[in-house]
């Protein structure tokens, strides 16, 4: 039986499946996106197979993104609140977006409108699966009994030990959201440049190297790893992709001989992300000693 005492909230930012949100017990907020004319999640968008998001991209399509808004936060916390539930939320990266900004608006006013209730948001510097595993390791406090301000210490403590390892096969949309400059995106395209990048602790998705080809990119990812990760054996590793499942295979072999202890979660880059990293990019998240070594 779960000995939870708070209801867990989070965005769709983390990238995990919709049942582990179901199994878990963990509210997910949509963030929503316009492509080809059309809104998709949000709070009344509609919906898209991940899979022909990537599609659609791989043939142009240019999608935009748009946060939670503090409306749109207050609505979906308030029938928590409603229901005489305190709340722990754990909030997109305020380095990459004004989702966590928008959490911390409608708690403050919530908490004034319903005094009895406790909601806390936590800026979890992290994104994609990197934020899922901060939300699993938080499951599992709560699972234990821990109160909401001690679960909360926790998130703290631990969220700058979730390590984000990214490589894209196609510089285009780092080059569009500004994170590429326009010659580096066109020489590395030409000589087959692929970027190595993290979230820093600031929570910002930044270049930290480069490598020659896919292959040698992916085998970067896990020597980064290989010299900061702490895990145990049975904690979880996360990828996450823009739809390319033989280099997440490749680097699953690469990670089953490390570290064949500890379980692999796979899940694509949601759309929300997809729109920034792009088709084609591969993304490793574990535990380690800090994210810049």
């Amino acid at each position: 039986m779960s000995k939870r005492l708070f209801q867990i909230v989070t965005d769709s930012s983390a990238d995990m499946p919709a049942e582990y949100y179901t199994e878990n017990d963990v509210v997910c907020v949509n963030l929503g996106f316009t492509l080809e004319g059309e809104n998709y999640l949000g709070l009344d968008g509609k919906f898209i197979e991940t899979k022909e998001f990537y599609k659609l991209l791989r043939q142009g399509a240019m999608p935009t993104t748009t946060q939670v808004t503090p409306k749109n936060a207050k609505n979906q916390l308030e029938k928590l609140v409603e229901a005489g539930k305190d709340v722990l939320v754990l909030a997109f990266s305020s380095g990459l977006s004004g989702t966590c900004s928008s959490f911390q608006v409608a708690a403050k006013e919530l908490m004034e409108e319903y005094p009895d209730r406790k909601i806390e948001v936590v800026d979890g510097l992290c994104a994609s699966m990197g934020q899922g595993l901060l939300v699993d390791y938080i499951i599992k406090k709560a699972e234990e009994g821990a109160t909401l301000e001690d679960t909360k210490a926790y998130a703290e403590e631990i969220k700058m030990q979730m390590c984000h390892e990214f490589t894209v096969d196609d510089l285009y949309h780092l080059k569009r959201g500004g994170r590429v400059s326009i010659t580096t995106a066109f020489v590395g395209s030409i000589l087959k440049i692929k970027p190595i990048m993290h979230v820093d602790n600031a929570g910002r998705l930044v270049a930290v190297g480069k490598a020659m080809g896919r292959k040698k990119s992916i085998h970067t990812l896990v020597e980064n790893m290989d010299k900061a990760q702490i895990i145990q054996a049975g904690e979880p590793i996360f990828i996450s992709h823009g739809d390319c499942m033989e280099d997440v295979e490749y680097l699953k072999k690469l990670l089953a001989e490390k570290y064949p202890q500890n379980p692999v979660t796979v899940h694509y880059v949601g759309p929300v992300i997809g729109s920034h990293s792009g088709a084609g990019t591969v993304a490793l998240f574990y535990r380690g000693k800090a994210r810049e070594l």
